[in-house]
């Protein structure tokens, strides 16, 4: 089990080897035209970085960001908080990320609206979208919601790994401790519908995800959910390394399904040490299309987005791990892909490029692209933030993205 002597282990291992999770992760080649095409898009990827266990030093993170946006990525669904920090611990990484963006006030946006995403993309800024990977930053009062909304909070996962007071995590449901969604549970999904925060399922226990969703189909139907950054459990299940209960980070079909029918979005996290029985050292452009090509296939082009679950450094994620060691008790496994060495992950900024040229090459469409690369994504937060019918942005967001790119053009 990953206990503090396992974890101690797995970080004697990183210093005798190679330790990285994307910043030195491969920079793929790729066409003249999928990098233009980049610039000419709204990406929104997903981004695991609370301050310490991703990031140390303010410049390090400026770096991050100005390399995403010279390379075409807009916006990050960004974790703020995880496993079982509360809020003040919230207050405490709102300001260490909000002092280190104040150093270049102008290079960033926290997005409360699509406005805000679009005002990014058409002045080269980075918009934040906080994404709060627990329901513990509530602590025993839900009213916090309306704080954390107001803060600009976007989404909240109910769980993380382990056994909480919303439900369980999917670490406890892989060794066999899903409790299923509790009263409590339930009233933080009443906040967050309240409130316009999106219920997001990834790190959820299927039984409590389960029930999570029959929650929101009986009690808030019309209301979307979300996984922002899961693995597909099917891509992997016949691999001849396989592990036979498949990653514990994986999701079955059905919940992907249902994500997609309640109006919202699977995203696949480019996150090598999830990807059971491969493991490679370094995601290729043609494994994370394989990835959004299976959730096309299974859900639909108009429910698919894309991650990458980045924490920059696997010394930190490490540190994490060992802090939070109960969070991890995975039997191994962990240790298993990283010994394999699957220690990082795909960075958007050095792989999305070649992924295009991928997609493009299976014959997906530009059109195609723009959904899956954000549009997917801003027709969820429109419906929520913004109150508009998700049909009619769906209908109309090409031709308003043709539009904001030439802004963006003109302002060169």
């Amino acid at each position: 089990m990953i206990k503090k002597l396992s974890l101690a282990a797995m970080a004697i291992y990183l210093s005798m080897g190679t330790a990285y999770a994307s910043i030195e992760s491969k920079t793929w080649s790729a066409s003249d035209e999928a990098k233009s095409f980049l610039q000419d898009t709204i990406v929104i990827g997903m981004l695991a970085s609370p301050y310490g266990a991703g990031w140390m030093d303010d410049q390090q993170l400026l770096d991050y960001f100005k390399d995403a946006r010279d390379n075409g990525i807009t916006g990050h669904e960004y974790t703020i908080t995880a496993a079982d920090h509360n809020f003040d611990d919230f207050l405490f990484h709102h300001y260490k990320h909000r002092n280190a963006m104040a150093k270049e006030p102008d290079n960033f946006i926290v997005v409360h609206s699509n406005q805000d995403i679009e005002k990014a993309h058409v002045e080269r800024k980075t918009a934040v979208l906080w994404n709060s990977q627990t329901a513990t930053i509530l602590e025993e009062d839900v009213t916090r919601m309306a704080i954390l909304k107001d803060m600009g909070l976007t989404s909240m996962i109910l769980a993380y790994n382990d056994i909480f007071r919303t439900g369980s995590g999917q670490l406890a449901a892989y060794n066999g401790r899903d409790i299923g969604l509790t009263p409590w549970g339930q009233s933080v999904i009443d906040e967050m519908v309240k409130f316009n925060v999106i219920l997001d399922l990834s790190h959820t226990g299927s039984k409590t995800a389960n029930e999570a969703m029959d929650y929101m189909e009986k009690k808030h139907p019309g209301t979307p959910f979300i996984y922002s950054h899961s693995v597909p459990a099917g891509l992997y299940k016949n691999e001849s390394e396989a592990t036979p209960k498949g990653c514990y980070r994986a999701i079955p079909d059905d919940e992907a399904l249902r994500a997609a029918k309640s109006g919202g979005y699977v995203a696949p996290t480019f996150t090598e040490w999830m990807m059971d029985g491969v493991w490679p050292e370094d995601i290729s452009p043609k494994q994370a299309a394989d990835m959004i090509d299976y959730y096309v296939k299974l859900v639909g082009v108009d429910h698919v987005g894309i991650a990458t679950d980045d924490m920059f450094s696997t010394e930190g994620v490490v540190d994490f791990a060992m802090k939070n060691a109960k969070m991890y008790d995975d039997g191994g496994y962990m240790i298993k892909a990283f010994d394999k060495g699957a220690t990082g992950n795909g960075e958007l900024s050095k792989i999305l490029a070649a992924v295009t040229d991928d997609l493009w090459a299976r014959g997906y469409t530009n059109e195609d692209l723009v959904k899956i690369y954000g549009g997917n994504k801003m027709r969820v937060y429109a419906q929520l933030a913004d109150g508009i019918d998700p049909k009619a942005f769906q209908e109309q967001y090409a031709q308003r993205l043709e539009i904001l790119t030439k802004m963006r053009n003109e302002m060169k």
